[in-house]
């Protein structure tokens, strides 16, 4: 059992990330876009949600702070290391939209339905602004809608068709991608950008020799080391994969050492999977629209390409990437490890990759299903106001040493299960749901269950005790 075990959160800025910051009397911090204080309350706005606290509870404000950045690990997201994109041609110029489309935050529909009266690349770089803008919100939802008016006003725009690409590829979509992505490249086969995208497209789509040849284009016209990383890691691939053989179903591509699993037994997994589909598309609600890939490895190969830490037993990065070494049939634990994987892909896909790390692994834990292996002592770490706050579980957990790590999986799995247990998979889903249209993970929570992360604190610690005693 670990005691007092503090983590600093992780944080990112760009130049229009700051937010206000309410620190309470005992420890927890409220970030909000904008803070009023009235006579007895502090009111605070998150998105589109308002919300008050008493001001006997507030410490102090401050303004302008950073907030945390929300998103999981490598071992269970969707793509983050998306090439990064600067507007060419026509749309380089684009800025000069951003202050008649974009007013204190929020998009005017009335200046972009104007843009439409006039010039069509106008109208076309307006709604790019407004999409470019949702994109970098991570409100994927609307970021697409626009998207799609801006390619109705100039669909040979290879700028516009590269952050479509993009938005396909952080939303699940791979092989869509790969169509906008490959257009783009054949209007401006000379743009390091376009290649860069239809390289980490056919990466996606596991199409990696491809992809390698893509990105190797793209270096030859421009240096860029986030590109020669990706390279890297596409070769890794390449050299461990070279000689597994492929075997598709409805909805997943298995790659595997021939030598290392019979037919039989690739069959077994090829079943179970699609039975674990079925059951999460019932419980979470959506279908992935992408085929999923499935890699099995050696143990070493496992840990040579993924370079995860040594306490992993599989991983997701996109691919489900699982280490079957010594085994020859479906094992209870290697059953719980598909269900646990596969269901990463299903929250990263409604989620639209967003879902904060403890949450990521807490619902994959409940679905295996997975039952709290230290609930008593977990319960007693919550009495004593010691746990892990959910706040600092919101990135990876993939540098944790091995009990760090057993702490924060007992904490997401508890988290879940409270959740699940008092308001249902259907809440569940709608918090989900709210990630991935661009709220917080506090947003998300305060509008379908009505806590922040204090206040899940100490539900869950009350949950626990009720199931364990304190």
């Amino acid at each position: 059992m670990i005691f007092g075990l503090f983590l600093a959160a992780g944080f990112f800025m760009t130049e229009d990330s700051f937010a206000d910051v309410i620190y309470l009397k005992n420890g927890r911090t409220i970030w909000a876009d904008q803070v009023r204080q009235t006579g007895t309350h502090v009111e605070y706005d998150v998105g589109d949600n308002s919300f008050a606290v008493p001001k006997s509870s507030v410490d102090h404000v401050v303004e302008g702070g950073m907030p945390p950045e929300y998103g999981s690990s490598s071992s269970s997201e969707a793509p983050r290391d998306i090439p990064a994109l600067s507007p060419t041609d026509n749309l380089s110029n684009s800025v000069q939209f951003t202050d008649k489309i974009i007013h204190d935050g929020r998009i005017d529909p009335d200046a972009l339905s104007a843009l439409e009266q006039g010039d069509p690349h106008a109208a076309a770089a307006g709604y790019f602004v407004a999409g470019k803008y949702e994109y970098d919100h991570g409100d994927f939802s609307n970021a697409r809608k626009h998207l799609d008016a801006a390619m109705r006003f100039d669909g040979e725009n290879p700028t516009i068709l590269n952050y479509y690409a993009a938005l396909l590829i952080r939303t699940g979509e791979p092989e869509q991608a790969l169509n906008y992505a490959e257009h783009a490249v054949r209007i401006a086969p000379t743009s390091p950008d376009a290649l860069d995208m239809l390289g980490y497209a056919q990466y996606s789509a596991n199409r990696t020799q491809n992809a390698i040849e893509t990105f190797k284009r793209s270096l030859q016209l421009r240096p860029d080391p986030a590109i020669e990383q990706i390279l890297a890691k596409a070769e890794k691939d390449a050299t461990v994969e070279s000689s597994f053989s492929e075997h598709d179903s409805s909805h997943f591509s298995l790659h595997y050492e021939g030598k290392q699993t019979s037919e039989a037994f690739r069959h077994q997994l090829i079943s179970v999977l699609e039975s674990d589909y079925d059951d999460l598309v019932r419980q979470i609600g959506v279908e992935p629209r992408s085929t999923i890939a499935v890699t099995l490895y050696t143990d070493q190969a496992f840990f040579d390409v993924t370079q995860a830490p040594s306490w992993t037993g599989a991983l997701n990065d996109g691919k489900l990437r699982i280490p079957i070494n010594g085994l020859d049939s479906i094992t209870p634990n290697l059953a719980h490890v598909l269900k646990h994987e596969l269901t990463h892909s299903f929250i990263n896909y409604i989620a639209a990759g967003r879902c904060p790390h403890w949450l990521n692994e807490g619902v994959a834990q409940a679905m295996e299903p997975k039952s709290l292996s230290y609930g008593p002592q977990l319960a007693k770490l919550f009495a004593a106001r010691q746990e892990m706050p959910f706040n600092t579980m919101e990135g990876t957990f993939m540098g944790f040493s091995g009990p760090q790590a057993t702490l924060a999986y007992e904490e997401s799995l508890a988290a879940t299960d409270y959740i699940i247990d008092t308001y249902g998979l259907s809440d569940l889903q709608r918090i989900l749901q709210r990630i991935g249209e661009g709220n917080s993970t506090e947003a998300a929570m305060r509008a379908t269950i009505r806590l922040d992360y204090g206040g899940l604190e100490t539900e869950v610690g009350k949950y626990l005790a009720g199931k364990y005693g304190s």
